[in-house]
């Protein structure tokens, strides 16, 4: 399997790598939560592997992101933190697992057998096509009309998630929590900076452009 692992502390991770790397799985490792989140979001994995408490952003609020962009890749939470209401609001987020530290290794593999097996509840979407406009989520690639567009990485999640919601409006903190990451606004312009971007690529060019502003509302894609 492709593994994410977000965890903070190196020893844990070096052991972790080494212990996952020793069954045969590809491990990225990352020590920030924030880090973890676009890499999670712009990859392909078959699993992640997160702490609970991390610095940039911890491990439930990088659950919670996931989820919001339905990204549904399986997740086991590592944490230190065992209440039960703890490892309840883990699995509320979404977590397919939850583990306390410390744990044996041959648990966590056990687990990751157990989540492997599980069969697939939907076959895995590769590429999303709207009108003339086509987004390739495995290359990363996009096009319209047959022309590539080149798409910057941030700009590449903003196209998927609104592609993946046709006629729904996006409201800015719905955007900032599930491209960025985000669970507040820090007072910038990033999204209507990167809006402005997506546009003179999507629809500058051609006849007919599909991203529209309702002022003081959000942002609609209509195809």
């Amino acid at each position: 399997m492709k593994i994410l692992l977000a965890e903070d502390d190196a020893e844990t991770a070096a052991w972790l790598a080494r212990g996952l790397g020793g069954e045969g799985h590809a491990v990225d490792a990352l020590p920030d939560g924030r880090e973890a989140l676009t890499q999670a979001m712009i990859g392909t994995y078959d699993l992640l592997i997160l702490d609970r408490m991390m610095p940039g952003l911890d491990g439930l609020s990088v659950l919670k992101s996931l989820r919001a962009a339905q990204i549904a890749t399986p997740v086991i939470l590592l944490t230190a933190m065992g209440a039960v209401e703890d490892r309840v609001a883990g699995l509320r987020a979404g977590a397919d697992d939850y583990m306390v530290k410390p744990f044996a290794m041959a648990e966590l593999l056990a687990r990751i057998d157990t989540i492997a097996r599980r069969p697939a509840l939907r076959a895995e979407v590769t590429e999303l096509v709207a009108g003339d406009l086509r987004l390739d989520l495995m290359k990363r690639e996009a096009w319209r009309e047959g022309q590539a567009i080149d798409l910057q990485p941030r700009e590449f999640l903003l196209l998927k998630h609104f592609m993946e919601r046709p006629g729904r409006v996006q409201t800015r903190t719905i955007l900032l929590e599930a491209v960025w990451g985000l669970h507040f606004d820090p007072k910038t312009s990033v999204v209507e900076t990167h809006i402005s971007r997506l546009r003179s690529k999507i629809d500058k060019p051609f006849a007919k452009p599909y991203l529209t502003t309702l002022h003081g509302v959000g942002y609609v894609f209509q195809p």
